[in-house]
C-alpha cells in the first residue's frame, strides 16, 4: 500500500478469523448499528478529552486510572459524540480493546497488523490520505498498556502517520514505561474516581461550578481564593451536604451512585471483584516478566494499606503484621515493591516526605487510598465522615479523622502537576500533614477532623511552618470538619472538608 509520503511502513497481513468478526462486532458503527446503551451522564474529563483530541497538539491523549472509574465509558461518549455531533464518518473511527482480544499472540505486531487490516478492509485507503482528504481517522486503544512492546508500535504508528490517538490504561507503572520511547508524542488526562461535584449531578442532577480552573494552580498561593471556596461553598451548602454524605458512605466509584438503591453489601461485592481482585489475579500476574509474584503477599499488603489509611506506618508494621498473616518472614523491600506495584496499579497515592534544599528528609511513606468505597468495601467497615453519621458513630471518631487526612491527601495527589509532600515531626519542628508545593511556594496543609477545634494547639504546625522564611509560605490552610470554624491568626485559613471537595 502506498501513500503520498511513499511506502506505507506496515506488511500486509491477514488477520485470524476470530479476531476479525471481534474488531467488527466491537465496532458495530462500521454496518450502521449502535453501540452499548452509555449513561448519559458524562464525567467532567469529556470536554477536555475532547479538545486534547480536536487540538492535535500530540498525536496521542493517554487517560489513565484505576479500573472501573470510568475510562472506558468516556471512551465509548466520545466516539458516540464524533458519530452523531461532530458526523464523523463510521468507517473512520477504530477501537480496540486490549484486556479482551482473542488470537492477539499469533500477531507477529498486533497494534500495527490490526491497523493495517482496518486500512485495507474497512477504510479503503491509507490513515495519511484520509488525514489528507481532511477526514483523519481516530483510533481508541483500550487497556493497551497490556499490549506488549505497545510504545514502540503506537511511536512507529504517529510518527509515519497524521491520526488522532486515545489510549487508556489502568497501570501507571506500565504506562510511564512507555513514556520515554513516546516523548513529545503523548499528553497525558488522569481520571479518578468521582468529585464530590460529580456525586451531586449524578445523584440529584444539580450542577455545581468547581472553584479551580481547569489549567493552573497559580490560585492556591492566594487567600482570595481559599476564602472563596469557603463561601462558595457554605452557598450550595445543602447539596454539598447531601452530596458528602453520600460520598462519606459509599465512596466515589460511580457505579455507586449510578444504583444508589443496590444494597451496599452487593455493590461492595461489585467494588471487590472488578476493582480489587483484578488487579491482584490479573494485573499482577501482567507484570514485571520472570519476576516471582504473589497473588497473597499483595492481598495483605493491600489489607494493611486500607488499615493504615490516611497514616505513615514504619517498616516494622508492615513486616510484623504481614509476618504474623502469612506465617512468613517477608522483607521490607519485597514488601515495599509491593506499595509500589498498588500506587502504579493507580490504587495508592504513595505521599513522600518533604524533602528540602538538596537535604533528604527522612520518614515514611504516607499512603492514601484513591478511594474510601475500596476500604469499606474490602475490609466490611463503613466509617461515616459526614458530622452527623459520627454523632452516631462517636467511637469511630478516631479512625474518621486518620480517614479524613486519606480524602484529603488522595484529592491533591490527583491534581494535575501539583507536588504534596508530607511533614514528618521533627526535633524542632512540629508535624504538617501536608505540603503543597506550587512553584517556589509551599502551602502548608493540616487535618484536624473533630467537632472542636482549639485555635492554638491545632494550628501549632501550621504556623511553626509559616514562620521559617526559608519555606516560602503565603499561607495555611486548616481542613475542618464544620463550617464555623475561626482562627485568629490570619495566614491561616480553615476550609471544612465538604467544602475544599467542591474545589475541582
Amino acid at each position: 500500500m502506498q501513500t503520498p509520503e511513499g511506502p506505507d511502513i506496515f506488511d500486509k497481513v491477514r488477520i485470524p478469523p476470530a479476531l476479525d468478526e471481534y474488531l467488527r462486532s466491537t465496532n458495530p458503527w462500521w454496518e450502521g448499528k449502535p453501540g452499548r446503551v452509555l449513561p448519559r451522564y458524562r464525567r467532567w474529563a469529556f470536554q477536555t478529552l475532547l479538545k486534547k483530541l480536536k487540538s492535535g497538539l500530540a498525536p496521542a491523549v493517554v487517560l489513565r486510572g484505576a479500573r472501573q472509574v470510568g475510562k472506558t465509558t468516556l471512551q465509548e461518549q466520545t466516539i458516540q459524540h464524533l458519530l452523531h455531533t461532530e458526523k464523523v464518518d463510521p468507517r473512520h473511527i477504530l477501537r480496540i480493546q486490549f484486556d479482551e482480544i482473542p488470537a492477539l499472540e499469533e500477531l507477529r505486531q498486533p497494534l500495527l497488523d490490526i491497523v493495517q487490516w482496518f486500512q485495507d478492509r474497512i477504510l479503503k485507503r491509507t490513515l495519511n490520505e484520509a488525514a489528507h482528504a481532511g477526514q483523519p481517522v481516530f483510533l481508541f486503544l483500550d487497556e493497551a498498556q497490556n499490549l506488549h512492546q505497545w510504545a514502540p508500535q503506537l511511536k512507529a504508528l504517529v510518527d509515519h502517520h497524521t491520526v488522532r490517538v486515545v489510549v487508556t490504561g489502568s497501570s501507571a507503572l506500565r504506562i510511564e514505561a512507555g513514556r520515554d520511547s513516546l516523548a513529545g508524542r503523548i499528553t497525558t488526562l488522569e481520571l479518578g474516581t468521582l468529585l464530590l461535584r460529580e456525586v451531586a449531578e449524578l445523584r440529584w442532577a444539580t450542577a455545581v461550578q468547581p472553584a479551580l480552573p481547569d489549567e493552573g494552580l497559580e490560585p492556591l498561593v492566594n487567600a482570595e481564593f481559599w476564602h472563596r471556596l469557603v463561601t462558595d461553598g457554605s452557598r450550595v451548602g445543602e447539596v454539598r451536604d447531601r452530596a458528602f454524605a453520600a460520598f462519606s458512605e459509599r465512596g466515589g466509584y460511580p457505579i455507586v451512585h449510578a444504583r444508589p438503591e443496590a444494597a451496599w453489601a452487593e455493590v461492595a461485592d461489585q467494588l471487590n471483584e472488578t476493582v480489587v481482585r483484578r488487579v491482584i489475579e490479573h494485573d499482577l500476574r501482567l507484570g514485571e516478566r520472570g519476576r516471582k509474584r504473589d497473588a497473597n503477599l499483595l492481598e495483605e499488603v493491600f489489607r494493611l494499606v486500607c488499615r493504615y489509611a490516611g497514616q505513615a506506618p514504619g517498616a516494622a508494621v508492615y513486616i510484623t503484621d504481614i509476618g504474623q498473616a502469612l506465617q512468613a518472614n517477608v522483607g521490607w523491600q519485597r514488601i515495599l515493591s509491593y506499595l509500589k506495584f498498588l500506587d502504579g496499579a493507580l490504587l495508592v497515592k504513595l505521599i513522600e516526605p518533604l524533602e528540602i534544599r538538596l537535604k533528604k528528609r527522612k520518614g515514611n511513606k504516607k499512603i492514601c487510598l484513591i478511594d474510601l468505597g475500596l476500604r469499606a468495601s474490602w475490609l466490611q467497615e463503613v466509617v461515616p465522615l459526614h458530622s452527623a453519621g459520627l454523632q452516631g458513630a462517636p467511637h469511630l471518631a478516631d479512625q474518621a479523622g486518620h480517614l479524613a487526612e486519606n480524602v484529603v491527601g488522595a484529592f491533591f495527589a490527583g491534581l494535575p502537576h501539583l507536588d504534596i509532600a508530607h511533614f514528618p515531626e521533627r526535633t524542632t519542628e512540629p508535624e504538617v500533614d501536608f505540603i503543597l508545593t506550587v512553584g517556589d511556594k509551599r502551602i502548608p496543609v493540616e487535618v484536624k477532623y473533630r467537632q472542636r477545634i482549639d485555635p492554638h494547639r491545632d494550628t501549632v504546625g501550621l504556623r511553626s511552618f509559616l514562620e521559617k522564611t526559608h519555606y516560602n509560605a503565603p499561607l495555611g490552610v486548616l481542613v475542618t470538619m464544620l463550617d464555623d470554624v475561626s482562627v485568629p491568626d490570619p495566614r491561616i485559613i480553615p476550609v471544612s472538608l465538604p467544602s475544599l471537595l467542591l474545589m475541582r
